[in-house]
């Protein structure tokens, strides 16, 4: 082996130690830089990577803890910012919270960190220059809820309009479209396009009404006015004999026309109808107000003392003839100027009591008196009886008729003289016009009672009043409560009625049926006891305490000494309470 052959050999020898010195520095260092990288990697798992903006807020190098506190903290104005809704010119606003709308902060930093050894993650944490929007979350049935909420004001139903008429005047009101939000469209676009966008448009459709305002014109000027554009002229003849005719015309006016119209509106058609019986209705009214036309006047029969009776006589009345008239009325509505006549026949209308009927059944005698007495000959309930019985007298009932009190009185006012008076009201005695004149009726009753007449109709006093025979009593009251018997004795009967001192008398003069008419009347019965009571109303009228009771009353009607027919009522009355008034 030569020289040079052993220092190779020796240098080879150290060098293996060298080498392996060398990779162990190499491997260190690997190990070194490993680490290094490791807790790079490891300390930029927990934080975002630098420059990151998310909704433009910069939450670089931060904890995910402290990138979601960051936002909120710089976002939660922004997010409460309300969401405007334009819906047909008004806006409307919603609170974000309260709607469902919110951003999400956890998701928005989600993914930004993380443990990573990918070269490219560790490089991008290093780079960092992150830009994102901010996460939101949509709960769209709170949406849809807060929507509705907000914009269920703004739905309007399509306004028919209408055509009415006030007198002769036409009222129209206008037919206006409704309104429709597409509240879905406005959930769907907030949505969508929330929080970069806070405004928005709601969709909208606007119902047409079914009766347009070119309908409501037309058939204001085309078919409505001309009805009621002016009266409708009646022309006719008074046949008072041959040669001897007289012509007669009046008006009726626009005014009681226009009530005979009715206006209808058929799925968008308007139409006028004309009720032609208050159209003939009208005509017999304006020729009764015009003082062209005369009512038939019935006989009558005064008494002229002892047993003389004379008829005052009938006379026939002119008045139209009413068959046809309210077609022809109506047909002339529609017409214009001196169109708008009708000819009509008149006719003579007849009594219904003529003056031979009258003198056939004329009165020969008194069939029936009756007399109640007045607690008072002065006062108001005085005077109220007088002026009914002077009213009352005279009163002539053919055979046949059905005679009404409250018909011959009318209704008791002021104007005719009446004035308030005791009534009873509902078990309770009060004051009204008229008071006092359920004497008369009740001294009416009683002669119809003994006059063997036909009882139609009567009403006892809700209590017994002493001054009255028990159960044979009847008071009256306008317009219900009436007081009516039938002429069924075969004669006239002349009713005379009269105030004397305190004596209130009605005397049927006729012809007898019966011999006599006798009344009976049993026992009370049910008997019932009055209360107590206090009373400070004003209008308290003070009672003395009475029982009620039931009492029955049989009419006998006798004739050549034996009893022909019976008849029989029962009366109740209920307890007249204590009342004390404490209103002075």
């Amino acid at each position: 082996m030569s020289n040079d052959e052993r220092w190779t050999d020796e240098e080879a020898v150290l060098e293996r130690p060298r080498r392996g010195r060398t990779w162990l520095a190499v491997a260190f260092v690997l190990v070194v830089i490993a680490g290094l990288y490791a807790a790079a990697a490891l300390y930029f798992a927990d934080r975002v990577p630098a420059e990151t903006r998310i909704g433009g807020i910069a939450i670089g190098g931060q904890t995910p803890a402290e990138a979601q506190d960051t936002l909120e903290r710089e976002l939660s104005d922004e997010e409460a910012r309300p969401v405007t809704v334009t819906i047909d010119g008004k806006d409307v606003e919603l609170t974000p919270g309260e709607s469902g709308l919110s951003y999400d902060y956890a998701s928005s930093v989600e993914g930004l960190t993380g443990f990573s050894l990918n070269p490219l993650d560790l490089w991008n944490h290093v780079r960092g220059g992150v830009e994102r929007e901010v996460e939101v979350e949509v709960d769209e049935e709170s949406l849809a809820s807060a929507v509705d909420e907000q914009t269920a004001s703004f739905d309007k139903k399509a306004v028919e309009g209408k055509v009415t008429l006030e007198g002769t005047t036409v009222k129209k009101t206008a037919s206006k479209p409704g309104l429709t939000v597409d509240r879905e469209a406005v959930v769907e676009s907030i949505a969508q396009e929330w929080p970069q966008q806070r405004s928005f448009d709601a969709p909208t459709s606007k119902p047409a009404p079914k009766l347009s305002q070119a309908e409501i014109d037309r058939f204001t000027k085309d078919e409505l006015e001309p009805l009621v554009s002016g009266p409708v002229e009646v022309r006719t003849t008074d046949p008072q004999g041959e040669g001897d005719a007289k012509d007669i015309s009046f008006s009726v006016p626009a005014e009681q026309l226009a009530g005979a119209i009715s206006i209808k509106n058929t799925d968008g058609k308007l139409s006028a109808t004309i009720d032609e019986s208050k159209v003939a209705q009208a005509v017999l009214s304006a020729g009764s107000s015009s003082g062209l036309f005369r009512e038939a006047r019935d006989a009558g029969v005064v008494h002229r003392g002892g047993s003389r009776f004379d008829v005052t006589p009938s006379s026939t009345g002119l008045a139209l003839k009413e068959d046809g008239i309210g077609a022809k009325a109506a047909a002339a509505m529609k017409k214009k100027g001196d169109q708008r006549r009708i000819d009509v026949e008149s006719k003579q209308s007849q009594p219904e009591v003529t003056t031979a009927e009258a003198k056939k059944t004329l009165p020969k005698e008194q069939i029936s008196t009756f007399t109640t007495y007045l607690p008072s000959t002065s006062g108001v309930r005085a005077d109220n009886i007088r002026l009914a019985a002077r009213t009352l007298n005279g009163a002539y009932v053919a055979p046949g008729q059905t005679f009404s009190l409250n018909e011959r009185l009318g209704q008791r006012t002021a104007a005719k003289g009446y004035g308030k008076a005791g009534v009873i009201h509902g078990g309770r005695l009060a004051n009204d016009y008229g008071g006092g004149i359920s004497q008369l009726s009740t001294t009416l009753f009683n002669a119809v009672f003994f006059s063997g007449a036909k009882i139609e109709e009567f009403h006892p006093h809700s209590f017994y009043i002493s001054r009255y025979p028990e159960g044979r009593e009847a008071t009256i009251s306008w317009p219900n409560v009436d007081n009516r018997f039938t002429n069924d004795t075969g004669a006239g009967i002349l009713i005379s009625a009269s105030v004397s001192g305190n004596e209130v008398t009605v005397t049927f003069h006729g012809r007898k049926v019966y011999d006599e008419v006798k009344a009976g009347k049993s026992a009370r019965r049910n008997i019932s006891q009055p209360k107590k009571i206090t009373d400070d109303s004003k209008d308290c009228v003070p009672q003395s305490p009475a029982p009620g009771f039931t009492v029955d009353i049989t009419r006998t009607f006798i004739k050549d000494g034996r009893t022909v027919k019976t008849s029989s009522f029962t009366t109740r009355y209920i307890p007249q309470d204590d009342v004390t008034c404490t209103n002075a």
